[in-house]
């Protein structure tokens, strides 16, 4: 910057040493003197100002609140005023005596005097307000600055994000609250708006304003809200992550009061829903850790109280004390841990019970976000012991806390089916996670009539599919009630699922789909493949095709001959799914052999 300027300063030097040279135009000159030495002067003011921002920041690295230079406008400002002093200096030495061409350059000169003085004027003016933004004792009492620059006059929205960004880098605490809800507003109405702020350089001063701010929620609240604002694109979210916003934005949420992780796991939430990458970052963050810690808040706190005491060996009595301690784990975090540490954090909060669920529900969909397809989020939820966490509250609550808990699990599941060694993990056989996780969803898929809380219950059961024995028969039974919905995307998902315990990759698929058609679901299988929606009709083909080719018998089965021949005949199903192509004949040509099977044995008896 100091550079910049002792160039612009070289430069009015120069053009007051050409004026004093002048023949012609001298009253011309002379004006074009004083606003030059004004300008000079406007230079000297600016660098004072920058210097001893930067000289305030060095000797006081203990002051939270410490200002900042911000130089982005300046900068545009400064190449505008030093194209303005060249074209100044030109003109102004063609005017020196000895000019054999001044007589043919009398008309052009007066023209270009005309238009230098307006450039001139707006150098002038784009310094004035740069002065104005930057000396703290010209704000008004909210800190900022709404008059228009010349530079910016045919963009306001420019000057505005300038004078907000600027009162951010300012010491004023209440100032730079103003400022980031200026900002905030900004951000929502458009794209545009959003861009420019990120352009110009506001990401950094927010991520330090929520750092900065533990002893100011209010403003804490207000960067948050902000960045959340920006987080809407892929290329902003990086913008964010790349000035080391991931760490502060995960201190933040460890360490802040309540009203302030309601923001920050909204900011959270929009990052992880918008950017994978992001996922990944708040991943090595170690950001599940608070929030399952926050969602488990008051959720297992009379579990204790219903366990049996057992009885305890001295090495046993060691271990818990070193898991008290923190000593155990292998970094894995320690939920019963966290909870202490929450409770007694909030018990000196006077917060109501509605700030609580709220922070509960931005959590919950925190973590919803950061597990949606992926397996290594997902798995650390269920390290965490998140997933009784989530049981619970599924049980438990109603609304959007139950529904973001929900629509975790699914992802959660999802990632399971996807990957085996989660699978073998999370959802072992004798789990009480897994087990509290299924009796939770099952209770959905029965009892619930919203389709919003059935359908991802379905599809969460579907998933877990090949953690299943034979023997869990009560797992099919409310599913296969389900094919029989009035709402056909629940009975589609139903259909789905259903087809996942019976498809050949499933080990157990004969077990599996001989319970299906035991418990009547063939009939309103059959129901599915009327024409009229093409995604109840394939899946119902897929599984009616896995039925047909597991089981040789069973109530229903003898129709779903007819069924299949009719897709069989549909060009239009064989051509658009060529998946169906083999399959459909394979189940018609197994149930023909049945049928024949069993026609020549009854002859035999009749015989």
């Amino acid at each position: 910057m100091e550079e910049e300027f002792s160039y612009l300063i070289l430069l009015a030097d120069r053009i007051r040493d050409a004026v004093k040279e002048t023949e012609s135009f001298k009253l011309e000159c002379l004006q074009v003197s004083k606003q030059v030495n004004r300008l000079s002067l406007m230079f000297r003011s600016v660098i004072r100002l920058s210097t001893n921002t930067t000289t305030a920041n060095t000797n006081s690295n203990t002051n939270t609140n410490q200002s900042s230079f911000y130089e982005r406008p300046v900068r545009r400002i400064i190449s505008e005023v030093s194209k303005t002093l060249e074209k100044t200096l030109a003109l102004v030495r063609k005017c020196r005596q000895g000019n054999c061409f001044f007589h043919f350059l009398t008309i052009t000169s007066a023209a270009d005097f005309r238009k230098i003085f307006i450039l001139l004027d707006t150098s002038i003016g784009d310094l004035e307000w740069v002065l104005s933004v930057y000396d703290v004792n010209s704000l008004d009492s909210n800190g900022i600055v709404l008059s228009l620059p010349p530079i910016a006059c045919n963009d306001p929205i420019l000057s505005w994000v300038w004078s907000y960004i600027a009162v951010l880098h300012m010491p004023s605490l209440s100032h730079r609250v103003e400022a980031a809800n200026q900002l905030a507003s900004l951000a929502i109405d458009n794209d545009r708006n959003k861009k420019i702020i990120v352009e110009e350089g506001g990401i950094a001063p927010l991520l330090r304003l929520l750092k900065q701010g533990s002893s100011s929620p209010e403003s804490q609240i207000a960067a948050s809200n902000v960045l959340s604002n920006l987080a809407t694109d892929r290329q902003r979210i990086r913008m964010i992550v790349s000035e080391h916003g991931a760490p502060i934005i995960v201190q933040v949420l460890n360490e802040s009061t309540m009203s302030v992780q309601i923001s920050v796991a909204k900011l959270v939430s929009r990052m992880a829903k918008n950017d994978h990458a992001a996922q990944e970052e708040f991943a090595r963050e170690n950001i599940i850790r608070p929030l399952v810690s926050v969602l488990s808040f008051d959720t297992f706190l009379d579990e204790a109280k219903t366990q049996p005491q057992k009885p305890t060996s001295f090495h046993s009595l060691v271990k818990i004390n070193k898991d008290l301690q923190g000593g155990s784990g292998g970094g894995k975090s320690n939920v019963g841990i966290c909870r202490s540490g929450t409770h007694n954090k909030y018990e000196k909060e006077n917060v109501s019970p509605d700030v609580k669920l709220q922070l509960k529900i931005n959590c919950a969909e925190a973590l919803w976000m950061l597990s949606r397809e992926s397996i290594s989020n997902s798995r650390r939820i269920t390290e965490t012991k998140g997933l009784l966490c989530l049981a619970k509250i599924i049980e438990k609550e109603t609304g959007d806390l139950q529904m973001n808990c929900l629509m975790t699990v699914m992802e959660i599941t999802a990632a399971a089916e996807m990957n085996a060694d989660l699978r073998r993990a999370a959802f072992k056989t004798n789990s009480p996670a897994s087990k509290a996780v299924a009796e939770q969803l099952l209770t959905l898929i029965h009892q619930e009539t919203s389709p919003s809380l059935q359908i991802p219950a379905i599809k969460s059961i579907g998933s877990l599919a090949r953690t299943f024995h034979s023997r869990e028969t009560r797992v099919i039974k409310p599913i296969v009630l389900q094919l029989g919905n009035m709402n056909l995307d629940v009975a589609t998902e139903a259909a789905i699922a259903l087809g996942k315990f019976a498809c050949p990759e499933n080990f157990l698929c004969a077990e599996h789909s001989k319970t299906i058609i035991e418990y009547g679901g063939v009939t309103p299988l059959l129901r599915l493949l009327r024409p009229g929606n093409d995604r109840a009709q394939i899946h119902g083909l897929f599984l009616l095709c896995y039925l047909a080719l597991n089981v040789d018998s069973g109530e229903g089965l003898e129709r779903a001959r007819s069924a299949l021949e009719g897709a069989a005949r549909s060009s239009v199903l064989m051509q658009n799914y060529p998946s169906l192509r083999d399959l459909i004949p394979n189940a018609i040509s197994h149930l023909a052999v049945y049928e024949t099977g069993v026609y020549t044995l009854m002859q035999s008896y009749t015989i």
